[in-house]
């Protein structure tokens, strides 16, 4: 007799049961405080005037014309009613922080949070500038409202898969979660090059333009970051994609390797969250969300493996 322990997949045990429901309704909770800050960022003053809809007038140029032309159609609408609109955005966020905080309408506020980000992704984000020049995952690219959409689908409360070696496989399944974490961070590689193929310079004047209405400290942070990717711009879009390769195939690896490639993709997350995204540029007062860096952190911990057990054996004959 043979005893073989299957080191990937945790202990059905009553305390690992414990363990994956508790990590899965935390994330679930984090969801809910990123779209209560929300929220909280749309009740500024700011947006209930006509600058945030030419904000979002904005974000729709240099897209192909169909999504230019959906951006700026809701932008005039915006624009024409911005009091009334801006606080129906506002309820519509609250209600879905207190959705998914709320065991019995976790489900309902998850569905409902996939639709208003896809509506926003399309109408108001401009696709996350994907489509358009120089879109570059170190300033948002493809969005923050996207990953929304994805962390809702991601956790989804299914107990069919209460086994699962972490937590965004509970939903859907190890083998689609991961390929879901490949194409994701594989197309920020991707962005990251064509970028600077598209429009070489255009991260370096991202990021100084940034500046504007931030605090000295953090204007001071992008001038000094933006000398230096206008000095290096190639090697830095090369290592940045390497790194972001690296990332998409961490979580194929052994447990040890993927819990290294997760960390580097928190450090990296929260690097371009400061440095490329100003903590989502919440300290001008225009704001609307505070971009994608506190999400990608989200979807690392939704892929951070359960602990195994050292008692979990397979006897074989």
């Amino acid at each position: 007799m043979t005893a073989v322990r299957d080191a990937d997949v945790p202990a059905d045990t009553a305390g690992h049961q414990q363990e994956v429901a508790g990590r899965y309704r935390r994330l679930q909770l984090g969801l809910a405080v990123l779209w209560l800050l929300d929220a909280m960022l749309q009740g500024q003053s700011f947006m209930f005037s006509r600058g945030f809809a030419r904000m979002l007038a904005m974000a729709a140029r240099d897209n192909p014309g169909t999504i230019a032309s959906a951006g700026n159609w809701s932008a005039r609408l915006i624009g024409q009613h911005p009091a009334a609109t801006n606080s129906a955005f506002i309820a519509i966020q609250l209600l879905l922080a207190l959705g998914i905080a709320w065991r019995p309408t976790v489900r309902l506020a998850l569905a409902a949070s996939v639709l208003w980000s896809l509506a926003v992704w399309a109408l108001g984000e401009g696709l996350g500038g994907v489509l358009a020049p120089g879109a570059n995952p170190a300033t948002g690219a493809p969005g923050a409202v996207i990953l929304y959409a994805i962390l809702a689908v991601l956790l989804w409360p299914r107990d069919r898969r209460s086994d699962a070696a972490f937590p965004a496989a509970r939903a859907v399944g190890r083998n689609a979660a991961r390929a879901g974490w490949l194409a994701m961070w594989g197309g920020l590689a991707w962005l990251a090059l064509s970028s600077v193929r598209q429009a070489p310079n255009s991260l370096a004047a991202a990021i100084s333009g940034q500046a504007v209405g931030q605090p000295r400290w953090l204007a001071a942070t992008d001038s000094a970051a933006a000398s230096l990717v206008a000095r290096a711009e190639i090697p830095i879009a090369v290592t940045f994609a390497a790194v972001l390769v690296i990332i998409a195939a961490g979580v194929f690896l052994p447990a040890p390797w993927t819990r290294a490639a997760l960390t580097l993709a928190v450090v990296v997350a929260l690097v371009i969250w400061v440095v490329g995204q100003n903590f989502g540029g919440i300290f001008t007062g225009t704001g609307t969300d505070p971009n994608s860096g506190p999400l990608l952190m989200l979807l690392a911990a939704a892929y951070w493996p359960f602990p195994t057990c050292a008692a979990a054996t397979s006897v074989i004959a």
